[in-house]
């Protein structure tokens, strides 16, 4: 499985998390609405805040999630694109240099 499917996947869970929390924060703050506890723009405050405070929070756990990940791949070997990146123009060149070596030796 490709990393980016990992982080997807994660990423997905965690709006998937949001979306059922704002949901059920909605529901709460109706129900109390409704009995009267809160009106309703004290009950949007409630949502806007607690809403603000999660996504808040969740880019905080996606940043040490990537972050984690990173140090496990690394810590497994796994290289970076950049060095695999770095490998392929080293094969290229020493392919070239091989091809043209062989044609100064069959001339």
């Amino acid at each position: 499985m490709d990393n980016n499917d990992w982080l997807k996947q994660l990423l997905m869970l965690g709006v998937g998390t949001t979306s059922l929390a704002a949901e059920k924060i909605k529901e709460a703050s109706d129900q109390w609405v409704k009995e009267g506890k809160i009106n309703p723009d004290q009950a949007k405050g409630i949502v806007d805040d607690l809403l603000q405070k999660i996504q808040s929070d969740q880019g905080n756990i996606q940043s040490q999630m990537e972050r984690q990940i990173r140090n496990i791949l690394q810590d497994l070997g796994v290289p970076r694109q950049s060095e695999v990146d770095e490998l392929r123009g080293r094969i290229d060149r020493l392919e070239r240099q091989i091809r043209d070596l062989e044609n100064k030796l069959w001339r």
